[in-house]
């Protein structure tokens, strides 16, 4: 059994530990458990009386669920946390992190076909239970479709002839592995960062997959409903459309970044936001855990 760092090295562990600033008798909540370092740095700084709910909807995520009564996993997909939460009468919490984007794990295992490093399943499904796979969408969507999540999900250059490209191979045999997608994408693939485009594209069926965006734009909405006043929300997010949505509801409390105010023309919003500058991962962190690249955190205290 895989554990800890061997599964998911976790990004900026420190940093989640002390932004959280951490109740020792209150209730946290990881809703993004994976190989649980964070989980169990958090557990680390509960006394007894403390608690913490952590979510996952990977099964292979549940086997690495430490055994201690102050812990419990919800299987199941965070767009659902506060009604969870309340079945658990774990309301209101007093810190919240989510490490958005995929596990070392998952990018490392062939056979859940998140990487194009390997030849492997068209699946990127996080949750087993779902139906929809990246084969699917590859398949049944329609050249627009394709386009307009390429564009959308994966901020991909040229999304129309990359779907075109999809859509002619298709044509002649099932695209069902990730090396027959490669193949498929070779003509419109560029010479020059030909990496950066294919993690783009495997980027847009794996937010499609999964609906990455309308979970994570769920779980803000709720955060404010289930975070006590004075307590944290700390969000790690991997890339520019995870982060947009993040920054604009910590500052404003609308996803699009619209600023509200009541009839006295005061701000109002649920958060109030450490800072407008994301925390970013040390050259140290960068270069013993590559993956960290990306990574921004930014955190908020609920008004």
């Amino acid at each position: 059994m895989t554990t800890g760092s061997e599964y998911h090295d976790p990004v900026l562990l420190q940093d989640c530990v002390d932004a959280l600033r951490i109740r020792k008798g209150g209730i946290h909540v990881d809703v993004t458990f994976g190989g649980g370092g964070h989980s169990r740095a958090i557990l680390e700084k509960l006394d007894p009386s403390g608690s913490l709910v952590a979510f996952d909807r990977d099964r292979d995520a549940w086997r690495n669920a430490p055994k201690d009564a102050r812990f419990t996993l919800v299987r199941a997909d965070f767009r659902w946390l506060k009604n969870h939460l309340r079945f658990l009468n774990k309301l209101p919490i007093d810190g919240l992190l989510a490490d958005l984007g995929v596990s070392s794990h998952q990018f490392d295992t062939g056979a859940r076909g998140f990487s194009f490093r390997f030849d492997g399943p068209l699946d990127m499904r996080m949750d087993h239970r779902a139906k929809l796979s990246a084969a699917d969408v590859v398949n049944s969507y329609d050249h627009a479709r394709l386009a307009e999540l390429l564009r959308t999900r994966g901020e991909v250059d040229n999304a129309m002839r990359v779907a075109k490209a999809i859509t002619s191979a298709r044509s002649t045999k099932r695209i069902t592995t990730t090396h027959q997608l490669l193949a498929a994408l070779d003509p419109v693939t560029p010479k020059k960062d030909a990496n950066s485009f294919r993690a783009r594209v495997f980027q847009a069926l794996r937010i499609t997959v999964n609906d990455e965006l309308g979970a994570l734009e769920a779980l803000l909405k709720q955060s404010a409903d289930v975070i006590r006043p004075g307590g944290r929300l700390v969000v790690i997010s991997y890339h520019s459309l995870e982060d947009r949505l993040v920054k604009n509801w910590m500052r404003t409390g609308d996803l699009g970044g619209e600023e509200k105010k009541d009839i006295y023309g005061n701000r109002t919003r649920p958060f109030d936001p450490d800072s407008n500058k994301a925390t970013q991962p040390t050259e140290e962190e960068m270069n013993r855990n590559p993956r960290a690249r990306s990574a921004r955190m930014r955190a908020a205290t609920r008004t």
